[in-house]
């Protein structure tokens, strides 16, 4: 008798339709309150995400730490520590720096790169970048990628010049400075590479360039044991151009070093040539390709012509685009042929609505280099062209 007149007055209650408004009233009302108090715990969070960000762009420094999720901390540290190679066997065996003035000026190359990069990245012509909504958006969003694509060389080549022009297109992002990991800094561990990259979105190719990489003997095993997958580009530019244009660059950081003819020669009697010199060395691409080939396929490098990337710099940055599987987005109306500097400028770089050329650092007048040894070094780098036409199955026409 008492269950039966429970569950009535229950029934009754119920079936009262202003009592059943109040009760899904009240329920709504209470789910209302949990998501509120949801919401504004999650909010609570993105202050300090958005200082973080802040100080980050600040100081400029490339190597703040983020926190991750413990399974991403343990990866990190057991990629931290440098990973172990084999070193290559070769005929080819490194030759002795012969003088104490040779010595000096291959130790102070180091110091004018970095010289030269820090020119770049913050001298006078370098365009000061106009904020906008999708770059804004890009900048706080997105994750830190290892790169799919480095450009490994080669100095003096036109790397510069390709990563300027490859950053106007909206899905590739690259770090400015050349981090000289895979020479350098190896020991710092991937992590601390990884830091340096920019943030990029679904979609977008994580970027850097380092032209000293391609005479680093030990980088190929190195990135290969980063990522088998990455795609290697390498801007290639006549020898001996390139090693005037090296010696140019060095004679501006340091007058006093011995003239081009006297670091090109062991004996200049004999006209033997001195391949412990850097500025050779480099040129001699044939040899430097074959020890990346002991660990990347032919079709997962790229050459890029450094003449041509003066000539038809559109052509060259089509071919680099497909090589990446993006879109031809950079075309001829991106750019325009600097009278004054003598070579091609980007009419609107990245970020930025204002006409953009590389640096005072670029297009340094050569000296005067006597003819003879011009002649000596063409005859010296011939066969060594031959090679690497064969190789790549490209003729670049230096000879």
């Amino acid at each position: 008798m008492e269950y039966s007149l429970i569950f009535h007055n229950l029934y009754a209650f119920w079936s009262s339709p202003v009592k059943k408004k109040l009760i899904l009233l009240s329920i709504m009302f209470l789910i209302w309150v949990y998501m509120l108090y949801s919401c504004v715990g999650y909010c609570s969070t993105m202050p300090s995400l958005v200082v973080e960000s802040y100080r980050g762009k600040e100081t400029g420094s490339a190597v703040g730490k983020r926190t991750e999720s413990s399974r991403t901390d343990l990866v990190s540290r057991l990629l931290a520590k440098p990973q172990p190679w084999e070193d290559i066997e070769s005929d080819y065996e490194e030759p002795s720096i012969r003088t104490a003035a040779s010595r000096d000026l291959l130790n102070n190359e180091l110091d004018s790169d970095r010289a030269e990069d820090w020119d770049e990245m913050h001298g006078e012509h370098q365009r000061a970048p106009e904020p906008s909504a999708m770059s804004s958006f890009s900048n706080g969003s997105g994750s830190k990628k290892l790169p799919q694509a480095i450009i490994i060389g080669v100095k003096k080549g036109g790397t510069r010049a390709l990563l300027e022009f490859l950053r106007v297109h909206p899905d590739i992002r690259a770090v400015g400075a050349e981090p000289h990991f895979f020479d350098r800094n190896y020991d710092n561990g991937l992590e601390w590479y990884r830091e340096l990259m920019p943030k990029t979105l679904e979609g977008q190719i994580t970027m850097e360039k380092t032209p000293s990489y391609f005479v680093t003997r030990e980088a190929p095993a190195r990135i290969s044991a980063m990522s088998r997958n990455t795609k290697l580009i390498v801007v290639v530019r006549d020898p001996v151009t390139r090693a005037i244009s090296d010696y140019t660059q060095t004679l501006s950081k340091k007058p006093d070093i011995p003239s081009f003819e006297s670091l090109t020669f062991k004996n200049r009697t004999t006209g033997l040539i001195d391949t412990s010199w850097s500025a050779i060395q480099i040129g001699i691409y044939a040899k430097h390709l074959d020890n990346w080939l002991q660990y990347f396929p032919m079709e997962q490098i790229l050459f890029v012509s450094g003449e041509r990337l003066i000539s038809d710099p559109a052509g060259e940055l089509g071919r680099v685009q497909d090589f990446l599987g993006l879109k031809r987005i950079i075309t001829d109306k991106h750019f325009y042929f600097n009278q004054t500097k003598g070579f091609p400028c980007l009419k609107k770089a990245e970020g930025s609505s204002k006409p953009h050329c590389l640096g005072k650092t670029k297009g340094r007048t050569h000296p005067n280099i006597d003819p003879e040894v011009v002649q000596r070094l063409r005859d010296f780098y011939r066969p060594f062209n031959m090679k690497f036409y064969q190789m790549t199955g490209h003729n670049f026409g230096w000879d």
